[in-house]
């Protein structure tokens, strides 16, 4: 008769097909990490012009910036209010510039990792990433 145990040791003693390479990766193309960091600096700048319009719409609903105002007025005349300066298209516009901002420098950053990475692999070799096949 056999038994779980002597079938699970039949199974452990066999092995396994899935074959292992060992690579190193010596070199990033400096186009293609440009491509995929400005894909990234895409996607960072669309979060941040949504995240710069929901903040606004919190600090509006939960009138914060009246509340401001009623502040600074109770310093001075009256003439200047923070709301003048402070409205959805301001925000929107510095919104914009930020991740305009954002995009040029995470895009260049990226590049400039990966020419970082080339001029390292020159004194360490490279990464060395393992494979399985299953």
């Amino acid at each position: 008769m056999s038994t779980v145990a002597d079938k699970l040791a039949k199974k452990s003693s066999h092995k396994s097909s899935a074959k292992q390479v060992r690579l190193r990766l010596v070199y990033i193309d400096f186009w293609s990490a440009v491509k995929l960091s400005f894909l990234a600096a895409v996607a960072i700048a669309i979060v941040t012009v949504v995240s710069f319009f929901m903040i606004f719409m919190v600090v509006q609903a939960t009138g914060l910036i009246s509340r401001v105002d009623e502040f600074f007025q109770s310093f001075s005349d009256g003439g200047v209010t923070l709301s003048q300066f402070v409205g959805l298209p301001q925000v929107m516009a510095v919104g914009a510039i930020v991740a305009i901002l954002n995009l040029v420098v995470v895009t260049v950053l990226g590049a400039v990792i990966a020419g970082i990475y080339n001029l390292a692999v020159k004194i360490t070799g490279g990464l060395l990433v393992g494979f399985t096949s299953n």
